[in-house]
Protein backbone atom coordinates (compact mmCIF):
# COMPACT_ATOMS: atom_id res chain seq x y z
CA UNK A 1 0.00 0.00 0.00
CA UNK A 2 1.13 3.29 -0.80
CA UNK A 3 0.83 6.82 0.73
CA UNK A 4 -1.63 7.60 -1.50
CA UNK A 5 -3.68 5.04 -2.04
CA UNK A 6 -6.93 5.54 -0.47
CA UNK A 7 -8.08 3.23 2.12
CA UNK A 8 -11.19 1.59 1.86
CA UNK A 9 -13.11 -0.56 5.24
CA UNK A 10 -16.03 -3.08 3.43
CA UNK A 11 -19.13 -3.31 5.44
CA UNK A 12 -21.13 -6.05 3.81
CA UNK A 13 -22.73 -9.59 5.58
CA UNK A 14 -22.24 -11.88 2.66
CA UNK A 15 -19.46 -13.42 2.46
CA UNK A 16 -19.66 -14.14 -1.75
CA UNK A 17 -20.11 -10.34 -1.72
CA UNK A 18 -17.05 -9.30 0.15
CA UNK A 19 -14.79 -10.80 -1.48
CA UNK A 20 -16.61 -9.12 -5.15
CA UNK A 21 -16.53 -5.71 -3.41
CA UNK A 22 -12.90 -6.23 -2.28
CA UNK A 23 -11.69 -7.69 -5.98
CA UNK A 24 -13.54 -4.72 -7.68
CA UNK A 25 -11.99 -2.18 -5.56
CA UNK A 26 -8.83 -2.82 -5.60
CA UNK A 27 -8.66 -3.38 -9.14
CA UNK A 28 -8.85 0.34 -9.20
CA UNK A 29 -5.56 1.72 -9.04
CA UNK A 30 -5.18 3.51 -5.86
CA UNK A 31 -7.62 2.18 -3.64
CA UNK A 32 -6.73 -0.50 -0.96
CA UNK A 33 -9.36 -2.47 1.29
CA UNK A 34 -7.83 -2.40 4.69
CA UNK A 35 -10.47 -4.55 6.44
CA UNK A 36 -14.24 -6.20 6.26
CA UNK A 37 -16.69 -5.65 8.31
CA UNK A 38 -19.84 -8.25 8.48
CA UNK A 39 -22.07 -6.49 9.83
CA UNK A 40 -22.86 -2.57 10.87
CA UNK A 41 -21.88 -3.19 14.40
CA UNK A 42 -18.78 -4.00 13.60
CA UNK A 43 -18.40 -1.38 11.18
CA UNK A 44 -18.60 0.96 13.61
CA UNK A 45 -15.85 -0.17 15.37
CA UNK A 46 -13.73 -0.84 12.93
CA UNK A 47 -14.19 2.81 11.17
CA UNK A 48 -13.48 3.60 14.61
CA UNK A 49 -10.38 1.84 15.58
CA UNK A 50 -9.07 2.10 11.54
CA UNK A 51 -9.49 5.32 10.12
CA UNK A 52 -10.57 4.65 6.88
CA UNK A 53 -10.78 7.44 4.27
CA UNK A 54 -13.51 5.71 2.64
CA UNK A 55 -16.60 2.86 3.66
CA UNK A 56 -18.30 0.61 1.17
CA UNK A 57 -21.49 0.01 2.92
CA UNK A 58 -24.49 -2.34 2.51
CA UNK A 59 -27.78 -1.61 3.91
CA UNK A 60 -29.38 -4.96 4.61
CA UNK A 61 -27.43 -6.79 7.55
CA UNK A 62 -27.95 -8.63 10.40
CA UNK A 63 -27.38 -6.99 14.20
CA UNK A 64 -27.17 -3.44 13.01
CA UNK A 65 -28.53 -2.32 9.29
CA UNK A 66 -26.76 0.42 7.42
CA UNK A 67 -29.13 3.10 8.32
CA UNK A 68 -28.43 2.24 11.65
CA UNK A 69 -24.98 2.35 11.21
CA UNK A 70 -24.18 5.35 8.89
CA UNK A 71 -26.59 7.68 11.05
CA UNK A 72 -24.15 5.97 14.55
CA UNK A 73 -21.20 7.58 12.48
CA UNK A 74 -22.60 11.05 11.82
CA UNK A 75 -23.27 10.96 15.22
CA UNK A 76 -20.23 10.02 16.24
CA UNK A 77 -18.51 12.27 13.77
CA UNK A 78 -16.08 9.68 11.81
CA UNK A 79 -14.49 11.46 8.68
CA UNK A 80 -15.03 9.08 7.00
CA UNK A 81 -16.88 9.37 3.26
CA UNK A 82 -19.42 6.76 2.27
CA UNK A 83 -20.68 5.07 -0.67
CA UNK A 84 -23.33 2.51 -0.56
CA UNK A 85 -23.87 -0.57 -2.55
CA UNK A 86 -26.57 -2.54 -1.67
CA UNK A 87 -30.32 -4.12 -2.99
CA UNK A 88 -32.34 -1.90 -1.28
CA UNK A 89 -34.50 -0.09 -3.88
CA UNK A 90 -37.20 1.62 -1.78
CA UNK A 91 -37.20 5.48 -1.97
CA UNK A 92 -37.42 6.11 1.58
CA UNK A 93 -34.20 4.25 2.55
CA UNK A 94 -32.57 5.91 -0.63
CA UNK A 95 -33.45 8.93 0.68
CA UNK A 96 -32.37 8.90 4.29
CA UNK A 97 -29.32 7.42 2.77
CA UNK A 98 -28.62 10.38 0.87
CA UNK A 99 -29.94 12.56 3.56
CA UNK A 100 -27.07 11.57 5.61
CA UNK A 101 -24.36 12.31 2.63
CA UNK A 102 -23.42 8.80 1.25
CA UNK A 103 -21.48 9.84 -1.70
CA UNK A 104 -23.38 7.35 -4.39
CA UNK A 105 -25.87 4.58 -4.20
CA UNK A 106 -25.21 1.53 -6.22
CA UNK A 107 -27.80 -0.85 -6.50
CA UNK A 108 -27.01 -4.95 -6.56
CA UNK A 109 -26.57 -6.49 -8.78
CA UNK A 110 -23.71 -4.48 -9.96
CA UNK A 111 -21.14 -4.37 -12.48
CA UNK A 112 -17.32 -3.43 -12.31
CA UNK A 113 -17.55 -0.87 -14.71
CA UNK A 114 -20.34 1.20 -12.42
CA UNK A 115 -18.08 0.71 -9.00
CA UNK A 116 -15.08 1.52 -11.04
CA UNK A 117 -16.58 5.09 -12.49
CA UNK A 118 -18.32 5.70 -8.57
CA UNK A 119 -14.60 5.14 -6.91
CA UNK A 120 -12.77 7.28 -9.83
CA UNK A 121 -15.66 10.22 -9.25
CA UNK A 122 -14.65 9.55 -5.26
CA UNK A 123 -10.98 9.99 -6.04
CA UNK A 124 -11.41 13.25 -8.24
CA UNK A 125 -13.30 14.58 -4.64
CA UNK A 126 -10.67 13.45 -2.63
CA UNK A 127 -7.61 14.67 -4.09
CA UNK A 128 -9.53 18.29 -4.59
CA UNK A 129 -10.53 18.38 -0.79
CA UNK A 130 -6.63 17.96 0.38
CA UNK A 131 -6.09 20.79 -1.88
CA UNK A 132 -4.80 24.16 -0.04
CA UNK A 133 -7.31 27.12 -0.70
CA UNK A 134 -10.60 27.74 -1.36
CA UNK A 135 -12.77 26.62 -4.18
CA UNK A 136 -14.73 28.27 -6.87
CA UNK A 137 -18.42 27.26 -7.98
CA UNK A 138 -17.09 25.73 -11.17
CA UNK A 139 -14.87 23.75 -8.74
CA UNK A 140 -18.04 22.53 -6.57
CA UNK A 141 -20.05 22.17 -9.13
CA UNK A 142 -17.21 19.17 -10.68
CA UNK A 143 -17.02 17.71 -7.40
CA UNK A 144 -20.54 17.21 -7.14
CA UNK A 145 -20.66 14.30 -9.80
CA UNK A 146 -20.21 16.32 -12.87
CA UNK A 147 -23.24 18.80 -12.33
CA UNK A 148 -23.41 21.54 -15.01
CA UNK A 149 -20.36 20.66 -17.02
CA UNK A 150 -21.21 20.19 -20.86
CA UNK A 151 -22.15 16.96 -21.35
CA UNK A 152 -19.63 14.24 -23.11
CA UNK A 153 -19.45 13.05 -26.55
CA UNK A 154 -20.09 9.57 -25.99
CA UNK A 155 -17.77 7.11 -28.09
CA UNK A 156 -19.69 4.87 -30.94
CA UNK A 157 -20.59 1.65 -29.53
CA UNK A 158 -18.63 -0.18 -32.56
CA UNK A 159 -15.55 1.68 -31.18
CA UNK A 160 -16.17 0.93 -27.29
CA UNK A 161 -16.33 -3.07 -28.42
CA UNK A 162 -12.54 -2.12 -30.24
CA UNK A 163 -10.61 -0.53 -27.50
CA UNK A 164 -6.99 -1.96 -26.97
CA UNK A 165 -6.46 -3.91 -23.92
CA UNK A 166 -5.99 -2.17 -20.85
CA UNK A 167 -8.14 0.83 -22.04
CA UNK A 168 -12.01 1.21 -20.48
CA UNK A 169 -14.69 2.88 -21.51
CA UNK A 170 -15.53 4.87 -18.18
CA UNK A 171 -11.82 6.31 -18.31
CA UNK A 172 -12.14 7.08 -21.92
CA UNK A 173 -15.67 9.00 -21.95
CA UNK A 174 -14.06 10.85 -18.34
CA UNK A 175 -11.50 11.76 -20.51
CA UNK A 176 -13.02 13.24 -23.41
CA UNK A 177 -15.47 15.16 -20.76
CA UNK A 178 -12.42 16.94 -19.65
CA UNK A 179 -11.05 17.52 -23.33
CA UNK A 180 -14.96 19.16 -24.02
CA UNK A 181 -15.62 22.62 -24.05
CA UNK A 182 -11.95 23.51 -23.58
CA UNK A 183 -10.81 26.12 -25.88
CA UNK A 184 -7.18 25.53 -24.79
CA UNK A 185 -5.29 21.80 -25.88
CA UNK A 186 -4.43 20.59 -22.35
CA UNK A 187 -1.42 18.40 -21.81
CA UNK A 188 -1.22 14.74 -20.82
CA UNK A 189 -0.14 15.61 -17.02
CA UNK A 190 -3.17 18.36 -17.40
CA UNK A 191 -5.56 15.41 -17.78
CA UNK A 192 -4.25 12.93 -15.66
CA UNK A 193 -4.81 15.38 -12.57
CA UNK A 194 -8.46 16.36 -13.64
CA UNK A 195 -9.77 12.75 -14.33
CA UNK A 196 -7.45 11.83 -10.97
CA UNK A 197 -4.85 8.93 -13.05
CA UNK A 198 -1.23 8.57 -14.01
CA UNK A 199 0.53 10.69 -16.00
CA UNK A 200 1.40 7.55 -18.25
CA UNK A 201 -2.38 6.08 -18.01
CA UNK A 202 -3.58 9.39 -19.47
CA UNK A 203 -0.62 9.42 -22.39
CA UNK A 204 -2.06 5.97 -23.06
CA UNK A 205 -5.93 7.12 -23.50
CA UNK A 206 -4.46 10.29 -25.64
CA UNK A 207 -2.32 8.33 -28.18
CA UNK A 208 -5.10 5.80 -28.31
CA UNK A 209 -7.61 9.13 -29.48
CA UNK A 210 -5.40 10.65 -31.31
CA UNK A 211 -5.06 7.62 -33.15
CA UNK A 212 -8.58 7.21 -33.50
CA UNK A 213 -9.30 10.20 -34.72
CA UNK A 214 -10.82 11.90 -32.05
CA UNK A 215 -8.35 14.05 -30.60
CA UNK A 216 -5.90 16.67 -32.09
CA UNK A 217 -2.51 16.57 -30.96
CA UNK A 218 -0.56 20.28 -30.91
CA UNK A 219 3.13 19.63 -30.28
CA UNK A 220 4.63 23.24 -28.67
CA UNK A 221 8.45 23.86 -28.95
CA UNK A 222 9.54 26.35 -26.82
CA UNK A 223 13.04 26.88 -24.44
CA UNK A 224 15.69 23.94 -23.59
CA UNK A 225 14.64 20.81 -23.44
CA UNK A 226 11.66 18.64 -25.19
CA UNK A 227 8.66 19.32 -26.48
CA UNK A 228 5.70 19.58 -25.09
CA UNK A 229 2.40 17.71 -26.32
CA UNK A 230 -1.27 18.96 -25.68
CA UNK A 231 -4.36 17.80 -26.61
CA UNK A 232 -7.24 18.78 -28.24
CA UNK A 233 -10.87 17.54 -28.87
CA UNK A 234 -11.78 17.58 -32.34
CA UNK A 235 -15.13 18.91 -33.00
Amino acid sequence: MTQEDIRVLVIEDDPMVQEINKTFIERVPGFRVIGIAANGAEGVQMVAALQPDLAIMDVFMPVQDGVQTLTQLRAASEAVDVIVITAAKDKPTIQNMLRYGVMDYIIKPFSFERISQSLEQYRRFYSEMRREGTASQQDVDKLLFGKYQQPAKRLPEQVREELPKGLHAVTLEQIIRQLSGQSEPLSAEDVAERVGIARVTARRYLDYLVKSGRVQLDVTYGGIGRPTNRYMLVT
